[in-house]
């Protein structure tokens, strides 16, 4: 197999993954992916990306104050920012009910059972049991360039894992959060919660690792001019 061949099956390997294992991670992996990462192009060579790195007690004290809130005082918590629209409209509510109800196959869990589900939602704040956290912030005074700059970012770093024979989950759900991640981490005012990311090697026993979810032929979204 020639080396573009190898890297296009290495891109389609890499799916979200809601269960690790407990192993750590070594730090000089974990820099070592986040030093690789850092070469995604942005606008002016800015780089507006952040990182915290949450492991051992940092790590279990998060997950215990977020998990607090999320049994106790959702309700008090909000977006800090629309990651998703105030209203599903097609063909994203299709894709969104399928990917959805395909992990609740795999987990066993019935349609309508909410209990079920919350309890599967609250495994976010949980990072799903990977030993790192991963916490992305952002200068709030920075424009959309450098959001879009940040997605070229992350996506490095899932990939450096996946090379370095580790997985990962991006999760936009911590931010709803945003408060106590800004307390548990000692954020600067200007300094604004992206998402979070679980990283560590899969559980390949775990039913929902199975998930791979589906993409859209090219005739959905790509259109030649020629």
């Amino acid at each position: 197999m020639d080396q573009s061949a190898s890297f296009l099956q290495f891109i389609e390997s890499r799916h979200s993954i809601r269960a690790f294992l407990p192993e750590a991670v070594p730090r000089q992996t974990i820099e070592q992916i986040l030093a690789t990462a850092a070469r995604a192009p942005s606008g002016t060579n800015m780089q507006p990306w952040q990182v915290h790195v949450l492991t051992g007690a940092a790590r279990d004290r998060l997950v215990a104050a977020v998990c607090d809130a999320f049994d106790h005082v959702a309700a008090e918590h909000h977006y800090e920012y629309a990651y998703y629209p105030a209203e599903f409209f097609e063909p994203y509510l299709a894709r969104r009910r399928k990917v959805g109800f395909a992990l609740y196959a795999l987990l066993g869990i019935a349609k309508g059972d909410r209990a079920a589900m919350q309890a599967q939602h609250r495994r976010n704040f949980e990072f799903f049991d990977a030993p790192v956290g991963l916490m992305f912030t952002i200068d709030r005074s920075l424009g959309q360039g450098s959001w879009l700059d940040y997605g070229g970012f992350m996506q490095n770093v899932m990939l450096a894992a996946r090379a370095c024979g580790y997985d990962t989950c991006p999760q936009a759900a911590w931010n709803q959060f945003h408060r106590i991640i800004t307390a548990q981490l000692g954020l600067p005012e200007n300094e604004q919660l992206v998402c979070g990311m679980a990283l560590g090697r899969a559980d390949a026993d775990a039913p929902e690792n199975r998930l791979v979810s589906e993409r859209a032929p090219l005739a959905e979204f790509v259109n030649f001019h020629e």
